[in-house]
């Protein structure tokens, strides 16, 4: 088969076509022949080695959709490998598809049966790759772990990511009032177009007084944090009680905080990531209405993964970045 063959770490241009040989399911697995996948923050990092010493070489990417060799079903693949039995975290055998373990940059792949649920059918191919690992992230940090409320206000930071455009329009359906960041102006135009009542340009003059003058009175109740040097500002947009919920650090590994804020106010940092199957099932179920889609930034065929790869992480794109395969 063809496939993007991680053989070394480095910038994108280590991203090429090449022969690598068919997946033999093992048991309890099936062969899925793709149509598409789709890019996530994590395979630039998986691509540069900073995610784990994952031994060479394998296939990369986490996202993707396609059809099942025994069945003929039409299928999406659930990313979370091996979750375990709690809901409230992972387990220790928890892998992420695409790193450790073969992913979906390729025209075959093997996964678990158990991780293969029936493709909307009012999606795209392209638009059913999209969604898997990304809004998976978006549903569980708003509903399992925050526990969003209808009518509450929701503050979801660095618009345009995969993610921060499933969060949008997930809490906006849910009936949330959603308020966004981003450094382009397009960007929060574009946030308004999926449900954002209003938003702020981070790089124009304070940005939290700017959020907590949208939110008024009632204030921000939950802030959907992926940055991670912004923590100190989230726990500042939020009313008292209100949650932080984090699952990505775009912006650093290390921040410094101020105690008191937290314990005076009663706020509640909240770690998340991925989501197990239930959380998928869920997912599942709030894509069913008409006028729910994945956001879509562009799709290339597969043999330009790398150019891909440039735009995920020249940060100018607006939702996701899909692959054609089939």
């Amino acid at each position: 088969m063809q496939a993007i063959v991680l053989r070394e770490h480095g910038d994108p241009s280590v991203l090429r076509l090449s022969e690598h040989p068919d997946p033999a399911p093992a048991p309890g697995e099936v062969v899925v022949e793709l149509k598409a996948a789709a890019l996530n923050r994590r395979d630039t990092g998986v691509r540069k080695g900073a995610y784990g010493d994952y031994p060479l070489p394998f296939v990369l990417g986490s996202d993707g959709a396609g059809i099942r060799r025994d069945t003929g079903e039409e299928v999406v693949i659930l990313p979370s490998l091996a979750w375990g039995d709690r809901e409230e975290a992972p387990g220790p055998d928890f892998r992420i598809l695409g790193g450790p373990d073969d992913g979906t940059y390729a025209e075959l792949i093997t996964a678990p049966a158990a991780n293969l649920y029936p493709k909307p059918k009012r999606l795209s191919w392209h638009e059913a790759a999209a969604f898997p690992l990304a809004g998976l992230t978006a549903y569980r940090a708003l509903f399992a772990r925050a526990r969003v409320r209808y009518g509450e206000t929701v503050l979801v930071l660095g618009v345009g990511s995969g993610v921060s455009t499933f969060a949008i329009s997930l809490a906006y359906r849910a009936g949330c009032r959603v308020l966004v960041t981003s450094s382009s102006d397009e960007k929060l135009v574009a946030a308004r177009e999926l449900g954002a009542h209003g938003g702020a340009n981070y790089t124009r003059g304070d940005w939290v007084a700017e959020v907590r003058e949208l939110a008024g009175d009632g204030g921000i109740d939950v802030v959907v944090d992926s940055v991670g040097t912004t923590w100190p500002d989230s726990i500042r947009c939020l009313r008292p009680g209100g949650r932080v919920v984090v699952f990505g650090a775009t912006g650093g590994s290390a921040v410094e905080l101020q105690i008191r804020p937290v314990y005076m106010s009663q706020v509640s940092m909240l770690g998340t990531t991925m989501g197990s199957p239930r959380d998928f099932a869920g997912l599942l179920r709030a894509l069913e209405p008409e006028g729910v889609h994945p956001v879509v930034d562009s799709v290339r065929p597969l043999a330009e993964t790398a150019a891909a790869h440039e735009r995920l992480e020249s940060g100018t794109h607006f939702g996701k970045l899909v692959l054609e395969i089939g």
